[in-house]
């Protein structure tokens, strides 16, 4: 590492996020807790970091009109600049961010949640009965959120009340190729996780993997879309952890283990130039840096 510098303050309990199109990062607050005893004020909210390169700490304000929940991930699609989401509970949504101004999201802007189509408030994690079956392309829309600070962090509750699908701890979320993938930690009948990808040029959501089996992935958390379009899974199972890849065709590979601790892979993504994966493994406070040749 040439050198480290601290970027923003004044906020809680950070999460993965996700980059933008115009050269920052939105970090997530995974975390819906009120003002009151240490805190100052309200938390659960996104915030955009300029990325740079010069020792700069970013003025910390809250994207308020993103809304207030236990955010873990964002992807943004560069063409709209749309900003989907994902919540970090048993019973989240899935969301979506339409700003006034692209690229401006501290303007304001509009919150949605995801529907399936003809299926209200559908249940997608699959806990008890197969709702959605592996491959199965769904129809989606989005629904118009209200009361988006949630000071009864019930935002998600709102959402199904009116349609919205319900998902199992959405967590990862990563934009490649003009589709949205993220994954959901415990969803599936063993509970080991699934991964979706939601398709904004049809408006489509696909369940792509749900292995049920922890052998070949393990409750994937973070991930991030490779150079080549394989996606990069981080797993935050209760054993052993991997970096794993699942490629376009749904084949599994095993990318990296965790040889420290059990603690989980967070936070992967790719250097500029393609040639580094970035990792980090959470308990530990390491960050990693993984060469290529990757095609091998």
């Amino acid at each position: 590492m040439v050198r480290e510098f601290l970027s923003l303050a004044g906020t809680v309990r950070n999460c993965a996020g996700g980059p933008t199109p115009w050269n920052s990062w939105i970090t997530c607050e995974e975390t819906a807790d009120r003002a009151g005893g240490t805190l100052m004020q309200n938390h659960g909210y996104n915030f955009d970091v300029p990325a740079t390169a010069q020792p700069r700490l970013a003025q910390a304000v809250a994207l308020k009109a993103m809304g207030r929940f236990r955010h873990e991930a964002v992807a943004v699609d560069p063409k709209t600049d749309i900003v989907y989401q994902t919540e970090d509970l048993g019973d989240s949504a899935i969301y979506r961010f339409i700003p006034k101004t692209p690229g401006k999201l501290a303007a304001g802007g509009r919150l949605q949640a995801l529907v399936v189509r003809d299926s209200f408030s559908l249940d997608t994690r699959n806990w008890k009965e197969q709702f959605v079956k592996v491959g199965a392309k769904l129809a989606v829309s989005w629904v118009d959120l209200d009361e988006v600070e949630s000071p009864k962090n019930d935002l998600r509750l709102q959402a199904q009340a009116k349609g919205a699908a319900k998902f199992a701890r959405g967590e990862g979320m990563w934009w490649g190729s003009g589709d949205v993938y993220f994954a959901c930690t415990n969803g599936g009948k063993k509970q080991h996780g699934q991964i979706w990808k939601h398709t904004p040029a049809t408006e489509t959501l696909e369940l792509t993997a749900e292995p049920n089996d922890p052998a070949v992935i393990d409750r994937a958390d973070n991930l991030t879309v490779a150079p080549w379009g394989d996606l990069v899974l981080c797993e935050d199972g209760p054993g052993e952890q991997f970096l794993s890849g699942i490629t376009p065709k749904g084949g599994f590979y095993k990318i990296a283990r965790n040889a420290v601790s059990n603690s989980e892979f967070a936070g992967a993504t790719f250097s500029p130039d393609s040639t580094t994966l970035f990792v980090n493994i959470q308990r530990q406070g390491l960050t990693l840096a993984i060469t290529g040749p990757w095609r091998r």
